[in-house]
């Protein structure tokens, strides 16, 4: 059985403990088929946190703090998909180089971060929204 649970929020920073409580809520609820997540939730509550803040930090940084970012988060009895869509120009992540390991910069780690926390991270561009979907899966074991 699938179970789609909804959240839209404004740009702001301080917005984001409003978002890991929603998504901490989720899962203390999770009914027997789905309570393997439990498993990946720092995992997946860390990636959830470096998708909306970059949302926030990036794509909306020139537009008004009451632009909308929508959170979706779909269960199903194998895999968990988390998709953020946010209001921001296109972004192109085949454009973005990996930091150099040992070099402390102070951003630009959060692609790279993202696709080591989780089985599959994907953008894409839709009605002049990205999307950024973030899914795990029940059979991998937690990084």
């Amino acid at each position: 059985m699938l179970r789609q649970e909804h959240l839209t929020v404004d740009s702001r920073l301080e917005r984001l403990l409003k978002v890991q409580r929603w998504f901490k809520d989720i899962c203390a609820s999770l009914e027997s088929d789905c309570i393997w997540v439990r498993e990946y939730f720092d995992y997946l509550n860390i990636a959830l946190a470096e998708g909306f803040t970059n949302a926030v930090r990036h794509a909306h940084a020139t537009l008004p703090p009451e632009t909308p970012i929508a959170i979706e988060i779909t269960l199903g009895g194998e895999r968990i998909d988390i998709h953020i869509w946010d209001q921001g120009g296109p972004f192109d992540p085949s454009k973005l180089t990996e930091p150099e390991p040992g070099s402390l910069l102070q951003g630009g780690y959060g692609w790279f971060l993202l696709r080591r926390l989780t089985d599959q991270v994907t953008y894409c561009r839709s009605n002049d929204q990205n999307c950024l979907a973030i899914t795990q899966y029940r059979s991998s074991s937690p990084a």
